[in-house]
C-alpha cells in the first residue's frame, strides 16, 4: 500500500480483516522513477511470507499457501521436508492459468477457487446495503505507520519455544 495515498481500494479489506481478528502484515510498498521517468510502484511479500512459514512449520501440521506465483515452489518443497502437508490454492480455470504448473505438481493437495465458490462465495443479492457513513475509512494518511510486529505477536508463538510452553 501506498503510505501518503489518502485511500486504497485494498484498505477496507485490511481493516475488516484486523478488526475480525486476523493477523494482517502489511508492508509499505516502494515508489521510484524509473529511467524513462516513468513512476513505478513496487512491493511484495515473498520473503516474509517465505520467512514466516518456515518459522512456523514446527508448529503446524498443515499450511494453506493462497498464490500461483512459481517462486513458492521451493518453499513448498521445504515445508514438505519439514513434515508438513502443503494446499494451494488459486485457479486453472483463466485464461492463461493463475498457477505455475511446478508449484501446482508440488502441493500435496490444488484446490481449485472454482470449486471453492459455491462454499465461500455469496451471492450478491445476499449483500446487505450499507447504511450512511458505513462505508470505507478515509483517514489513512493520518495514521502512522504500525510497527512490523515479530512472530510471537503475529501469530502467538515464542521462538525456541515448545508447543506446550507456547500455549501455556
Amino acid at each position: 500500500m501506498i503510505e501518503d495515498q489518502e485511500y486504497s481500494s485494498i484498505r477496507p479489506l485490511i481493516d475488516w480483516l484486523d478488526y475480525n481478528g486476523y493477523r494482517v502484515v502489511t508492508k509499505p510498498v516502494k515508489e521510484f522513477t524509473d529511467s524513462a521517468g516513468r513512476r513505478k510502484i513496487k512491493g511484495n511479500m515473498d520473503i516474509e511470507l517465505a520467512i514466516d512459514a518456515l518459522e512456523l512449520a514446527p508448529h503446524i501440521d498443515h499450511m494453506v499457501l493462497f498464490s500461483g506465483d512459481g517462486d513458492f515452489r521451493s518453499l513448498v518443497e521445504a515445508i514438505q521436508r519439514r513434515g508438513v502437508r502443503v494446499s494451494v490454492v488459486s485457479t486453472i480455470q483463466t485464461q492463461p492459468a493463475m498457477i505455475a504448473d511446478d508449484l501446482r505438481r508440488q502441493a500435496d493437495e490444488f484446490i481449485d477457487l472454482a470449486h471453492l465458490a459455491s462454499r465461500i462465495g455469496r451471492d450478491p443479492s445476499e449483500r446487505t446495503a450499507r447504511a450512511p457513513g458505513d462505508g470505507p475509512r478515509r483517514d489513512f494518511a493520518e495514521r502512522a505507520p504500525r510497527p512490523n510486529p515479530g512472530l510471537e505477536s503475529r501469530y502467538g508463538i515464542r521462538p525456541g519455544a515448545t508447543d506446550e510452553e507456547a500455549e501455556g
